[in-house]
């Protein structure tokens, strides 16, 4: 599968190409903070299938964390493409509303982090769901 994309102003475009790996929609409170106030949805992809095609991307790294996760951000316009975490070595969380097909994510294979998620957020039925990152 080939995933391309790019940021809201254009700046920074990206090309994936592999089979993702998981589709998750997230809950954590970092995710709420970085969408407005909702779930992050991601595709997971192996990093060695990402490329920018166009751009090179702002980073940034909370340096009080124990185990941040970096998040790469169009140093123009400061949409947030994609995240990397420790726990997850190697692999890219791509941001799904940066898609340019965003279509292609369909329904997320799992739900994570419920313990933060808010009144208002909707669940999809039929897909298992985690009070917190699971294991694998």
């Amino acid at each position: 599968m080939t995933l391309t994309g790019h940021c809201y102003c254009g700046h920074l475009s990206y090309r994936a190409e592999d089979e993702p790996l998981m589709r998750l929609q997230c809950h954590c409170r970092e995710c709420q903070y970085l969408s407005g106030g909702g779930p992050n949805v991601l595709i997971v992809m192996p990093g060695s299938a990402f490329t920018y095609t166009a751009g090179s991307p702002k980073q940034f790294t909370r340096p009080d964390l124990a185990a941040p996760v970096t998040r790469d951000f169009c140093p123009e316009c400061g949409t947030h493409i994609l995240t990397r975490s420790p726990r997850m070595p190697g692999l890219m969380l791509i941001k799904v509303g940066t898609l340019d097909d965003p279509g292609i994510y369909g329904m997320p294979d799992r739900i994570i982090n419920l313990a933060d998620k808010q009144s208002f957020h909707c669940l999809p039925d039929g897909i298992p769901t985690f009070e917190k990152r699971p294991a694998s």
